[in-house]
């Protein structure tokens, strides 16, 4: 079922977290910040959504990352309802898509609800203050990738994040699959 997250509070703070990567390091909020902005995203193995767009976000990802953004991609599902979202499965991913940015896992899901993540692929575009900027869509793509030229939202917002350190007034919300939550 589509889920839709609640559009962008601006000026809400970052939560801090420390989580293990697929590349076997663990990483924390400060250890992803970019100097001009950071993007944390919420994605998974499984979610069609995600994979619809995976090769516009690897895209993006790099692009952002060379105008100074960080990036960093978090896994909250329930990996035991969900075995395709598994740690071992998060590596091979990486491996298999050559990820730019390090893929935290977040196994408790304390980093999912501190953020009130909503679903797949679910996008939260911070300045250079960790002040919350962009809570929007990728793109206008569904459960599968639309024309590639459709306009890059996440991308033109982060880009005048890090020229500003605002984003756009006008956002429209992603959506996805839900977060896989424990019971």
């Amino acid at each position: 079922m589509a889920v839709t997250p609640p559009v962008c509070d601006f000026g809400w703070q970052a939560p801090d977290f420390s989580l293990p990567a697929t590349d076997g390091k663990t990483y924390s909020f400060a250890d992803i910040a970019g100097p001009k902005g950071t993007l944390v995203m919420f994605i998974c193995n499984h979610c069609p959504y995600v994979l619809a767009v995976l090769d516009r976000i690897k895209r993006d990802a790099a692009e952002l990352q060379e105008l100074g953004i960080g990036v960093v991609a978090i896994n909250s599902n329930d990996a035991a309802t969900y075995p395709d979202d598994s740690f071992p499965k998060m590596v091979e991913m990486v491996e298999k898509e050559g990820f730019t940015f390090p893929y935290l896992h977040d196994e408790s899901q304390e980093i999912a609800r501190a953020y009130d993540a909503a679903c797949t692929p679910d996008f939260f575009g911070f300045n250079a203050d960790g002040a919350l900027q962009y809570r929007g869509r990728l793109d206008a793509s569904t459960r599968q990738a639309g024309p590639k030229d459709l306009r890059r939202d996440l991308f033109e917002a982060m880009k005048q994040i890090a020229q500003t350190g605002e984003g756009p007034e006008a956002q429209i919300a992603s959506m996805g699959c839900s977060i896989k939550w424990k019971d």
